[in-house]
């Protein structure tokens, strides 16, 4: 679809998302590491976080964020020209997880794939989507971010354990004749890659991935700064980019990382709390998932409306970032 102008656009056109039933709360870390459940609090923000079952994997919960986007926008998984999974976590090397979606969901021949860019990797996989929609190559499109992080957390690093959960998040994209997503931007900065990353993988280290493990490892205040300057200097161009100004906003949809992020982010910003969707008390942070998932809590709950503007942000290791502000 496109205007008499000949522009093409993308807008969002359903939602869904999913967290496995098991949870830990933070008294199950007391008996891990020396913490307490008010430290959890004060310090982050997080009461209770969901973790996969034996089995179930990082392509199950994609699938059911999948399947709930697509019910949200009335089409049929035969429709899609795209399928991108944002992931740090994937099933399996190759085939990739966009693969392996397709194939979960009955999509049929389309163009598939994954990325990986940490947590920004959701909005990362949402610009090429809308990219390819606005460029002509693809009318439908369904755009995922899953983790199954509590694969990769060591769960005796205190910095660490108490801060990741799974879950999956999922968008569906189509064209449009008026804009639907205003604004998008990318970046990253391979120099602060040290601060936030894992312990081992492929190409290296890999004795240490098979006889110790694969695990999260992060210098937090560091992060935390970095994270606040970054993002706020995002939101505040992305909404220069759309012509809009800061009180234009209707809702802001943070990664949820650190309640002190968020909140740092928002005071610079001057947005008052009931204009943020926050759900780091009930899935902690994760990751990949962590802006689709809760994108999808605040429409299902009937806060974000049709023909409001959104502005989505993640920070991530790498360090990686990316934000899109679009109109509901």
């Amino acid at each position: 679809m496109s205007r008499a102008d000949g522009r093409r656009y993308a807008r969002v056109a359903g939602t869904g998302s999913y967290v496995p039933e098991r949870i830990l709360d933070n008294a199950h870390f007391e008996r891990l590491v020396k913490t307490n459940d008010a430290w959890i609090r004060k310090r982050t923000g997080i009461e209770r976080r969901h973790v996969v079952a034996p089995g179930e994997t990082t392509l199950d919960m994609c699938e059911q964020a999948a399947r709930r986007a697509l019910e949200a926008a009335g089409w049929e998984p035969g429709s899609l020209d795209l399928i991108i999974v944002g992931t740090t976590t994937p099933d399996l090397v190759f085939p990739n997880m966009g693969v392996l979606l397709q194939e979960r969901i009955g999509a049929g021949p389309c163009t598939a794939f994954s990325l990986e860019a940490a947590c920004a990797g959701f909005v990362y996989a949402l610009n090429l989507a809308e990219t390819m929609i606005s460029g002509g190559r693809a009318r439908r499109a369904l755009v995922v971010g899953g983790e199954m992080l509590s694969r990769i957390t060591d769960y005796g690093d205190r910095s660490t354990c108490i801060l990741f959960g799974d879950g999956a998040g999922a968008v569906t994209l189509e064209a449009a004749g008026e804009p639907g997503v205003l604004a998008v931007r990318t970046g990253a900065d391979g120099r602060y890659q040290h601060l936030l990353h894992t312990t081992s993988g492929i190409g290296r280290h890999f004795d240490r991935l098979i006889h110790e493990g694969h695990y999260i490892r992060m210098q937090g205040s560091e992060v935390f700064r970095k994270a606040v300057s970054v993002l706020t200097e995002l939101a505040v161009a992305l909404v220069n980019d759309a012509g809009l100004a800061p009180g234009d906003l209707d809702w802001l949809v943070p990664h949820q990382a650190n309640i002190r992020i968020i909140q740092a982010i928002a005071e610079k910003l001057s947005l008052p709390e009931e204009k943020i969707i926050v759900t780091i008390a009930e899935h902690g942070n994760t990751s990949t998932a962590s802006v689709p998932l809760a994108l999808d809590v605040g429409i299902r709950s009937g806060r974000i409306r049709r023909g409001q503007t959104v502005l989505c942000a993640a920070f991530g290791g790498g360090f990686t970032w990316g934000g899109a502000l679009f109109r509901y």
